[in-house]
C-alpha cells in the first residue's frame, strides 16, 4: 500500500473534508448509513434533511452536482427492482393513475430508493474525498482484518493490472484485421479469455515470488501512520450525529 494509487471516483482537492484523516471518514459514512437505515419509512421530511445534510457535504468538499449525480446511476439495478415492488407486492391496493399498486409495495420502493440513494451518495462523496490509499489505510487503522485490507489492496492493483492487459490484447487482435462481429469469432474471444487467465496467474506467482524475496511474511508494512487529532474526529461526527437527532425525532412523531 504504499505506492499511490488513483481512481475515476476520487476528485483531488484542499477542502476541510479531503483533509480529514480516511478512519475519521469512514467511520461517519458509516455511522451516517446505520442511522438512516434505522430511520422509520413513514418520516418522509427526515430523508429530505438527510439529503440536504449530504448536499452541504459535498458544497464543502466542492464536489459539483453533475459529478455527484452521475455518479449516482450506479443504482440504477435497485431503482428498476424498487419499481417493480408496487406491482408484485400483495396487500392492500391503491389506485395511482389509473393503475392497481399494492399499498405495502409503494411503501418498500419508497423505503429501497430513499435509503439506497442516501447510502449511494455517502458512499460516492467518500471516494470523491479520499484516495484508494488512503481508504485503505483507513480501514487497518479501524482495525479491520489486516487478510482483508491486503485481499482489498491486491484487488484493487490487479484490476488495473487486468484492465490494461486486455487493452493490449485488443489492440493486438485489431492490429492483425479481427473484428468481433457475430457467432464465428467468439472463439477467438474465448481463446483470448484464456490467455488473459493465464497470464495474470504467471503475473501473480511472480509477484509473490518477489515479495517472499523482500521478507514479506504475511503481513503488509504499514508505512503512512494515519492519525486524527479529538478536533477531526469532533468534525467527522458532526453528520452522523447530526442525523442521529433528525432518526430519533422522526421515532418519536410516528
Amino acid at each position: 500500500m504504499g505506492a499511490g494509487h488513483a481512481h475515476t471516483l476520487y476528485r483531488a482537492g484542499s477542502s476541510p473534508v479531503h483533509t480529514l484523516p480516511p478512519h475519521c471518514k469512514i467511520a461517519a459514512v458509516f455511522c451516517f448509513v446505520l442511522v438512516v437505515v434505522a430511520t422509520p419509512r413513514e418520516a418522509l421530511w427526515a430523508f429530505g434533511l438527510y439529503a440536504v445534510l449530504l448536499a452541504v457535504v459535498a458544497a464543502t468538499a466542492r464536489i459539483p452536482a453533475g459529478f455527484l449525480l452521475k455518479r449516482l446511476l450506479i443504482e440504477i439495478p435497485f431503482v428498476a427492482f424498487a419499481v417493480l415492488m408496487p406491482f408484485v407486492a400483495e396487500g392492500a391496493r391503491v389506485e395511482v393513475l389509473g393503475l392497481s399498486l399494492s399499498q405495502s409495495g409503494l411503501w418498500g420502493a419508497w423505503n429501497i430508493l430513499a435509503k439506497g440513494t442516501l447510502g449511494v451518495a455517502a458512499s460516492v462523496i467518500l471516494a470523491s474525498t479520499t484516495e484508494l490509499r488512503a481508504l485503505l489505510l483507513g480501514l487497518q487503522r479501524l482495525r479491520m482484518p489486516p487478510l482483508l485490507v491486503q485481499i482489498a489492496s491486491f484487488m484493487i492493483r490487479y484490476g488495473d493490472v487486468i484492465t490494461d492487459e486486455m487493452r493490449r490484447m485488443r489492440i493486438a487482435r485489431r492490429s492483425r484485421g479481427f473484428e468481433a462481429r457475430g457467432v464465428r469469432q467468439w472463439g477467438v474471444l474465448a481463446k483470448s479469455a484464456g490467455a488473459l487467465f493465464i497470464r495474470s496467474y504467471e503475473r501473480g506467482e511472480r509477484v509473490h515470488l518477489a515479495m517472499l524475496s523482500r521478507g514479506y511474511t504475511g503481513t503488509m508494512p504499514v508505512i503512512d501512520e494515519a492519525t486524527a487529532s479529538r478536533a477531526q474526529w469532533t468534525y467527522a461526527a458532526a453528520l452522523p450525529l447530526t442525523a442521529l437527532a433528525v432518526c430519533l425525532t422522526g421515532w418519536m412523531l410516528t
